[in-house]
């Protein structure tokens, strides 16, 4: 039997270290989103993925270091998500709806980036400045609306004396609410606050406040 031949024999482990470290960070988030750091085990990690715990370490140390990688991989998603928008290619007023409507939209299907954030506010933000990387892809997403507020500012379409930084703010609390949230008031309320009818005017209304934060008047 040839080399090629069997490998591609059914289980035999192929020679891939970028797609293996991949899939640990993958399961990896998982399984701290639902136990956070404390009660995410190595042992159930290895488990369900294609590594040995041995491999783990190798890749990121200890248990620590392989959930700073998992934060790491997580805002890089959303990061790499808005680069692909090219909002900054687009007219001000039509960039800020789709930015806004795109983190609505990741939030929501990525309910693991929410608790991931939620339990590294839990550690109060300690992890992150491990990594010098974290900090770096998100100032690119504060730079990516310091583009567009200034575009817009230039045009006369969006008000002056605003803070990229906290526009970023606002457009994220109410994306993130979304989420972190959505159990609580459905329990509470007796609406189903995550249903598709729901969701839609969600999504529209937060368009749109951000929108009105942003747009003088008469463009609103």
């Amino acid at each position: 039997m040839s080399k090629t031949e069997d490998s591609k024999r059914p289980g035999r482990r192929q020679q891939d270290p970028e797609g293996t470290r991949r899939n640990i960070i993958e399961v990896a988030s998982s399984e701290f989103a639902l136990n956070g750091l404390a009660g995410a085990r190595i042992d159930e990690i290895a488990e369900k993925t294609r590594a040995s715990k041995r491999m783990i370490y190798y890749y990121f140390g200890d248990k620590e270091g392989l959930y700073v990688s998992a934060l790491e991989n997580a805002y890089r998603v959303v990061r790499e998500g808005e680069a692909e928008l090219d909002i900054e290619s687009l007219p001000p007023l039509e960039g800020l709806r789709r930015l806004v409507g795109f983190t609505f939209d990741h939030h929501s299907e990525h309910e693991d980036f929410i608790r991931m954030v939620m339990i590294e506010n839990i550690h109060s933000g300690r992890y992150m400045e491990r990594s010098p990387a974290l900090r770096a892809v998100n100032e690119a997403a504060i730079a990516r609306i310091g583009s567009i507020y200034a575009k817009g500012v230039a045009e006369g379409v969006f008000r002056e004396g605003l803070d990229p930084l906290e526009i970023h703010w606002q457009i994220s609390a109410l994306c993130f609410f979304n989420v972190s949230n959505r159990a609580t008031f459905s329990h509470l309320f007796g609406r189903d606050m995550g249903s598709a009818q729901s969701q839609a005017s969600l999504r529209q209304n937060t368009i749109d406040m951000v929108f009105r934060y942003l747009a003088k008047p008469e463009y609103i």
